[in-house]
């Protein structure tokens, strides 16, 4: 890859969900260190870009292009670059917080680091603790240590702020800004509840439906 080559690319992409055109003809390009910030009221079309890039919703036309090849959202190899977090913390009620993630470290392979995962979101003091009795933003603390937990260059969030205080919202800053400056890059739907920096823009209109 050429230093003028971006590492992850989209062209033309569309997106239709229940015979609906949700967006077309949408492209960025992003190099190593860059966040995408996604922007938009609910039902824009943020959520279902997020998941298309992730391999999770199929794409009604153009491309995606990695370190200057075209890729296969849906692909082992795609998936193994990835982390996405959505809406669904995704978490076992019955284990707990360590044993939940040493369960992602298991699927996920390469090489984790528990300790950081706990760390990251102030964990440790819950480590051993039933996910059942957490709160709603100590279920999200969990769902985010996961970015934490095992390296992978892209990162797509989707409002991953949701259900976290001021104190774990700057941990979650800390972790993307790290992130960046290490060379990986973020695609992040946010209602400006978390700060970037330097971030690009992508605001959503309206939807029409």
């Amino acid at each position: 890859m050429s230093a003028a080559e971006p590492l992850f690319e989209a062209r033309g992409l569309a997106c239709i969900r229940a015979g609906r055109l949700v967006f077309a003809d949408l492209g960025f390009a992003l190099y190593p260190g860059d966040a995408l910030v996604l922007r938009g009221p609910n039902g824009s079309g943020k959520s279902s870009l997020l998941r298309l890039l992730a391999g999770l919703t199929p794409r009604a036309a153009g491309e995606l292009r990695w370190q200057g090849k075209g890729v296969d959202p849906t692909s082992e190899a795609h998936r193994a670059r990835l982390h996405f977090v959505g809406h669904v913390d995704g978490a076992k009620a019955v284990l707990t917080v360590r044993e939940n993630l040493q369960a992602v470290a298991a699927l996920l392979g390469g090489s984790a680091d528990l300790d950081a995962a706990l760390a990251a979101f102030h964990l440790v003091p819950f480590a051993d603790i039933p996910v059942r009795w957490l709160s709603a933003g100590q279920k999200r603390r969990l769902a985010l240590a996961r970015l934490a937990l095992v390296p992978r260059p892209l990162w797509l969030l989707d409002e991953p702020a949701v259900g976290l205080d001021r104190r774990n919202c700057a941990r979650l800053a800390e972790l993307v800004t790290g992130h960046r400056q290490a060379g990986g890059i973020c695609v992040v739907a946010t209602h400006g509840d978390i700060e970037l920096g330097d971030a690009f823009v992508l605001t959503f209109p309206e939807s029409a439906a």
